[in-house]
């Protein structure tokens, strides 16, 4: 987890910070390659923890709890310390089910290609890319050439050459048989494949808006202490620098916003514009605003919304609508809770409801590596990269939009060439941090109608 976690994130991300402190392990050596296997009936699945924050450890305890052959074999991080504690907690937790010896154990900013290639190629073993979204183009491509399954938390690139990188490497895994999970997680939902269907059916009409809420406090980046350097503080920060993650809005909001191309059909929005800003007594020195609101414009007209709003002792909600011209429903509801109901009209209220689904007995995050370890024992197609890319794409769109103070369109913001770090792919502890403070310790903050990003 980041030094400035938001409180109000998903609870797999404190997977870490609930399991108590643990001490520091032991050091890093080279790896080992394993001649391949075919993952089929009691055939151990190998996993790679690429990135071992809050975030990829609670996704390895959602593996394991999926199926009974999976085991944590290795383990990469670009800080030694967040590898040990993730490590020690997982091992206590899964006890027999985590055997990460310390040559399997690997640091720096080339440890996740050490991690991939300890991996049988071709033998269901799955690369669980968690770190950083910046990073992840470079990754996944890496871990398709070396014929690795991939699971890849959101989100899935900084910018739009990144996603583009993304869309290329999970075409090139589907050519050659290689599974891609995305960490979209609310897309195996039960409850919500439910709704989908009722939509499709026709109970709510023909939908003509879709509203999404994810307002809540988030802490402010505090100043950098005089033992970090610039590198290490930003990514150690990682949800507050635009080069790192997309930023906050775009890294969090990635979720509503896929739901949002979800309702459509898996069609993208033509155009994206919004409005955003910083309360005068912001105290953040990160790069994110307080609030974003965001307008897309489907290709049939639809428009769709997401409203979020950082700052503390408002009101808060979390939350994802969607109206048809019979009714209205709720697809989501808080920490992505499959709280799913249709309305009598198109009043969303606990009074007003005529039909709704039962509590989910699997989180989405149980049920997603169920239906992914499912595909890799039965070796049936899954592939959800280049969806998920495109989802990103949309964020991009709607960020930029805020940030520049235009509208975007989608063939603009697919065809464009802005990098936040053109040299993320070469960084070394030693390298110059892309954004530099000024004299208060201030980021770089978005000004529309100065600030270029697309």
């Amino acid at each position: 987890m980041s030094e400035s976690q938001s409180s109000n994130d998903p609870t797999r991300r404190r997977f870490l910070s609930q399991s108590g402190k643990i001490a520091a392990g032991t050091s890093v050596l080279a790896g080992v390659s394993i001649p391949a296997v075919h993952a089929a009936g009691s055939d151990k699945i190998q996993l790679a923890l690429i990135g071992c924050g809050g975030r990829g450890s609670g996704a390895v305890g959602n593996a394991i709890e999926a199926d009974d052959g999976i085991q944590l074999t290795a383990m990469a991080d670009l800080f030694e310390d967040r590898l040990d504690r993730s490590r020690q907690v997982l091992e206590k937790n899964f006890k027999g089910r985590v055997e990460v010896p310390s040559d399997r154990r690997y640091l720096g900013f080339e440890a996740f290609k050490q991690a991939i290639d300890s991996l049988r190629p071709n033998s269901g073993d799955v690369a669980m890319i968690t770190g950083y979204a910046g990073f992840r183009p470079q990754q996944l491509k890496y871990a398709v050439s070396r014929g690795i399954n991939v699971f890849m938390e959101k989100s899935f690139a900084a910018d739009p050459p990144g996603v583009r990188r993304v869309i290329e490497a999970s075409r090139k895994a589907e050519q050659n048989g290689v599974k891609i999970a995305a960490g979209l997680m609310c897309r195996h939902s039960r409850n919500r494949q439910e709704l989908m269907n009722r939509i499709n059916d026709g109970e709510l009409g023909d939908i003509q808006s879709i509203r999404a809420y994810r307002m809540g406090p988030s802490g402010p980046l505090r100043p950098k202490p005089e033992d970090k350097t610039d590198l290490e503080w930003q990514l150690r920060n990682f949800t507050k620098f635009f080069w790192v993650s997309g930023g906050l809005w775009s890294e969090m909001d990635i979720h509503q916003i896929d739901e949002l191309c979800w309702l459509q059909g898996d069609t993208y929005p033509v155009n994206a514009h919004g409005v955003g800003g910083r309360a005068f007594n912001n105290t953040d020195l990160g790069q994110n605003l307080d609030s974003y609101s965001v307008e897309w414009t489907f290709p049939t007209g639809v428009k769709a919304y997401d409203v979020v709003r950082y700052t503390p002792k408002c009101y808060n909600e979390f939350a994802t609508y969607v109206h048809g011209t019979k009714c209205a429903a709720q697809f989501s509801g808080n920490i992505h809770a499959g709280d799913v109901k249709i309305f009598k009209d198109q009043r969303c209220e606990p009074d007003n409801i005529a039909w709704e689904a039962p509590k989910e007995k699997l989180t989405a995050w149980q049920q997603q590596w169920i239906d992914f370890t499912k595909a890799i024992r039965e070796d049936t197609p899954f592939n959800q990269g280049e969806r998920a890319a495109k989802s990103n794409l949309t964020a991009i769109m709607g960020r930029a939009a805020v940030h520049m103070g235009r509208n975007i369109s989608w063939d603009e913001a697919m065809a464009s060439e802005h990098q936040f770090n053109p040299d993320t792919d070469t960084l070394t502890m030693d390298s110059k941090a892309p954004f530099t403070a000024d004299a208060n310790g201030q980021y770089p903050v978005p000004v529309p109608g100065i600030w270029s990003e697309i």
